[in-house]
């Protein structure tokens, strides 16, 4: 199946600290070996009715998707799930084989 994506679509409550959710997301990730890479972002053009109230996203890469279980069954996720859970109006996930459509440009030497 090759690499696998982690993504979740966020909105955070109203008066939650989104950079010390951040930190704690980073943190984590940074930890835990079976994650090959970690980016998230913040909405920047705040079209409503696209976007249905959800203001960050959170991507997870995985080698592969037994990396992808590893990881949603680990007790360090497990507790920081809890406190990230506990800061959101609401979240989407979606797990998913990649499929490279089109690969990055290639450095010059």
């Amino acid at each position: 199946m090759g690499e696998v994506k982690h993504l979740c679509l966020v909105k955070f409550k109203e008066g939650v600290a989104v950079d010390d959710v951040l930190k704690g997301m980073t943190q984590l990730v940074s930890e835990m070996d079976m994650v090959k890479s970690f980016e998230w972002g913040q909405d920047i053009l705040n079209h409503e009715m696209l976007t249905q109230g959800f203001t960050h996203v959170f991507s997870l890469t995985f080698a592969s998707a037994d990396d992808l279980t590893s990881y949603m069954n680990h007790e360090r996720h497990a507790a920081f799930a809890g406190t990230f859970m506990a800061a959101l109006e609401k979240v989407v996930v979606i797990d998913f084989p990649v499929v490279l459509a089109k690969p990055p440009p290639l450095l010059p030497a």
